[in-house]
């Protein structure tokens, strides 16, 4: 199953073509056995972990079987430019991702895929789909909304996905969601997937799908094994009046690429990155106090590779799908051992190698020790480590001769205000909303 390429399952050629010019023919292992199931239009139930790669294994079916402006048939249906598919995301950040996702695959078949979710005005969403739009992604909230003022018509979305369905149950999502469903064709084909299998989605599945192919892509797991294998995990005691200083020389580990930074607390977040700029790394701060224009801001500046270093909190960071993370840290320890296993399942994924640090405080020994009793971690009490603990830098690879701020020579990447500028060169030519200054990561000048 490995050896087949996208092409080799009987994609629609501009799908396969467009894949191809992205740098994708070979499909990941969920992919691999979600695609003939999903083309054949059968109900998907699917097990996956963010980062599996699950995006490309329902959102190519979905592209495949959308009748196109440019097709033959287009003119013939229905309701030319109705919704003919529908993707649901529990948060604003996966509905992006997933969109972004959808879009690169449909790039050479002429698709139109909107995204809808709150925080934004209503209506350039409203005018889009006035003009006609052929999927659309979406947050439960805002598509019930539209749904409900009568701009949204699902009457025609033949094909519905659910992603991330056990986040959604955790956000209080379901009645909406089985609202939606209520709104869309009986004959409808539904792929709903979720890394965790609660009661309450199980209860939905079956009550609105229709005899589902169980489909199951992720490691079994008694505890954190073989979900972290891909990822070298470590664990410091550490002075909280030192945890900067050994962040910032952890940042600059051999090999180290895009990095989170995890904090329990907004106001630790924005600290945490304003003091990391000050040292000449380009780093951004992502936090339930920014605008929602500000937080896509900062992905968008991390996806580019303008920032390299996101600092979130728990709740923030919901919904990033970023595949390049080589470096997680926990700056503050995680609350329980699901949140430490959300945290660090951000790096190690496709097949990388990823690292995952955790810095846990004196008054949070007693929280570590019950993670790591729960997960069988194997390092109950924590080395009490600096800054300048040889170990520290042994274990991370970090040179030795590195100082708590980024050299000069170092200071390449673009930093956040170069994300504003390009929004405002935006502005300027296609009247989008939302600029900003412009400047470049270093001393002096801020990168986030």
């Amino acid at each position: 199953m490995s050896d087949k390429t996208f092409a080799d399952f009987g994609i629609h050629p501009e799908i396969a073509a467009a894949l191809e010019e992205a740098g994708i023919t070979t499909p990941f292992p969920i992919q691999a056995m979600t695609l003939p199931v999903a083309l054949d239009r059968q109900d998907i139930i699917g097990q996956a972990k963010t980062g599996t790669g699950k995006t490309l294994g329902f959102g190519v079916p979905m592209v495949h079987h959308v009748v196109a402006p440019k097709d033959p048939g287009f003119d013939a249906l229905e309701q030319p430019g109705a919704p003919q598919a529908l993707a649901v995301a529990p948060t604003r950040e996966l509905a992006l991702q997933v969109a972004s996702d959808l879009e690169r695959a449909a790039a050479q078949r002429g698709i139109r895929v909107l995204t809808v979710y709150g925080g934004r005005a209503y209506e350039p969403q409203i005018e889009a789909l006035e003009r006609g739009v052929e999927i659309v992604v979406g947050t439960p909230g805002r598509l019930i909304d539209l749904a409900e003022r009568g701009h949204l018509t699902l009457a025609h979305a033949r094909t519905v996905v659910l992603d991330e369905a056990d986040e959604m149950l955790d956000l209080g999502f379901l009645p909406d969601v089985e609202k939606l469903l209520s709104l869309t064709p009986a004959g409808r084909q539904t792929m709903l997937f979720s890394a965790t299998m609660p009661g309450a989605v199980v209860a939905m599945a079956r009550r609105y799908m229709n005899q589902p192919t169980h489909i199951r892509a992720m490691e079994e797991v008694p505890g954190a094994g073989a979900t972290v294998e891909a990822i070298d995990q470590f664990v410091y005691r550490a002075h909280a009046m030192d945890k900067v200083e050994m962040l910032a020389r952890l940042l600059q580990s051999k090999g180290r690429g895009l990095s989170i930074v995890f904090t329990r607390t907004k106001r630790t977040a924005a600290k945490v990155a304003e003091q990391l700029v000050e040292r000449g790394f380009a780093a951004a701060a992502i936090h339930g106090d920014l605008g929602q224009g500000a937080r896509e801001q900062a992905l968008r500046a991390f996806r580019t590779g303008k920032v390299d270093v996101l600092v979130a909190t728990d709740v923030a960071a919901r919904g990033i799908d970023v595949d390049d993370v080589t470096h997680v840290v926990n700056y503050q320890c995680p609350e329980d051992e699901k949140t430490y296993l959300h945290r660090i399942g951000r790096t190690g994924r496709a097949g990388k190698r990823g690292t995952a640090v955790t810095l846990v405080d004196w008054d949070d020994l007693h929280r570590w020790a019950l993670i790591n009793r729960a997960l069988d971690l194997g390092a109950p009490e924590p080395a009490e480590t600096y800054s300048t603990s040889p170990h520290f830098y042994a274990d991370l690879q970090i040179p030795t001769d590195v100082t708590g701020e980024l050299p000069d020579a170092q200071r390449t990447r673009a930093g956040l205000d170069a994300e504003r500028l390009d929004e405002a060169g935006d502005l300027k030519s296609a009247r989008k909303p939302e600029g900003g200054r412009g400047g470049r990561g270093g001393r002096g000048r801020r990168g986030g």
